[in-house]
């Protein structure tokens, strides 16, 4: 199933990124590639065996995020979140919850992510509240911005703070995610997301108005950071991915621009690829996009190891390693994304050619989680052995 996994993302891949361009140019929202995506299987590729999955491992996984990504960042930044939800699933979701969700998931609904709230405070706490009824359901109500893939979901995962509202929530105010049909009633969906890159994401904001929640549909977070886990490691190397997928699409796109450039005259060669000094540039570009291939599957394996056996150790070591193959991932894309100008010459600045996308794209998603973050982390645990924090963000 792996394998099969590699060649229908491949396969995907290739499709998506006949229009990509267009999509990204024009803001025309990939519903039809959001579509075939549901019907390939691979959003259901973490759904454990007992449940009828395959459960893949996250080295399959993170390359299919790679391929697609390739292609379009912005439609593998909308699966992104459906993964990390449904690792949220796996670990703190009951029997009769799994059993309820994964076979949606096996028959492809699409989870979107409504976490993210705009300041004053910090991104680590959430004033939307979820409050709990007599009846022993909840209701919900808040507003969340940067909901990537809200439009193309079936179901909304918000994350709440836990609550009766007489209090502001705080860092360690317990939190949930709630599972929410994304027609149900007071929840409201605005596609206002205006971001320089990533532009087809869909990434607008939810409105939560006194949403009806059942306590089926009530998944802890919290708890999740209780132990040893690779939770936070999971997110952390799908967002790599992402950024190494761009570093391959640019690095792609500037050897195909490269071939139609002409020569400096300087070099008194008949083509721009004969260019020593441009051969040198393809060389140490190639160089740094490899490395960041390398770091990233090297990551992927670090995190199934871990899960084969959980411990702080071994899953501090997968979250440092994940860190830095984030760290190599940003470097990578942005890298690759600028020097395909230098490998194209005038012609790559054209806006009939929209090059400039791999660079918006690779600029806008690489602000997730600052690598000078990733950097403190992995130095500590380098010079003293000091493990990273144990939260969602590493």
């Amino acid at each position: 199933m792996s394998l099969d996994a590699l060649q229908v993302a491949a396969r995907l891949s290739t499709d998506f990124e006949a229009e990509a361009s267009v999509r990204d140019a024009d803001r025309v929202l990939p519903y039809d590639q959001v579509k075939a995506l549901k019907a390939s299987g691979l959003l259901a590729l973490p759904v454990p065996v007992e449940y009828g999955g395959v459960a893949a491992p996250a080295s399959v996984i993170a390359e299919v995020f790679r391929l697609v990504a390739h292609a379009d960042p912005s439609l593998a930044q909308i699966f992104q979140s459906h993964f990390t939800f449904l690792e949220a699933l796996r670990l703190q979701g009951t029997p009769e919850q799994k059993a309820w969700f994964y076979p949606l998931v096996l028959d492809g609904a699409l989870l979107a992510n409504a976490q993210t709230e705009r300041g004053p405070h910090a991104v680590n706490i959430d004033s939307t509240l979820l409050i709990e009824q007599g009846s022993g359901g909840y209701v919900l109500s808040g507003r969340k911005f940067y909901a990537t893939g809200a439009l193309f979901a079936d179901w909304l995962v918000v994350r709440a703070s836990l609550g009766d509202g007489a209090e502001e929530p705080t860092p360690q105010t317990p939190k949930a995610l709630a599972f929410i049909a994304r027609d149900s009633a007071g929840v409201e969906v605005v596609d206002d997301w205006d971001g320089m890159g990533q532009r087809t994401t869909a990434s607008g904001t939810v409105t939560l108005s006194d949403v009806v929640v059942p306590a089926s549909q009530v998944v802890p977070f919290t708890p999740i950071f209780s132990g040893p886990t690779t939770y936070g490691a999971r997110a952390q190397l799908w967002h790599s991915a992402i950024d190494v997928g761009i570093a391959t699409g640019a690095l792609a796109a500037g050897v195909a621009v490269a071939g139609k450039a002409r020569p400096h005259f300087e070099a008194e060669v008949s083509a721009a690829v004969d260019d020593p000094t441009l051969v040198n540039i393809a060389g140490e570009l190639t160089v740094t996009v490899r490395g960041a291939q390398a770091l990233l599957a090297e990551a992927a394996r670090a995190v199934d190891a871990a899960e084969a056996s959980l411990s702080p150790e071994s899953t501090a070591a997968a979250s440092v390693a994940v860190a830095v193959a984030k760290v190599a991932a940003v470097r990578a894309s942005l890298e690759a994304a600028n020097v395909l100008f230098e490998l194209g010459g005038t012609r790559s600045a054209s806006a009939s050619g929209n090059l400039s996308r791999y660079w918006r794209d690779a600029r806008t998603h690489t602000l997730h989680d600052p690598t000078r973050w990733k950097l403190q982390h992995i130095g500590r645990y380098t010079l003293s052995g000091t493990p990273p924090p144990h939260h969602g963000q590493i």
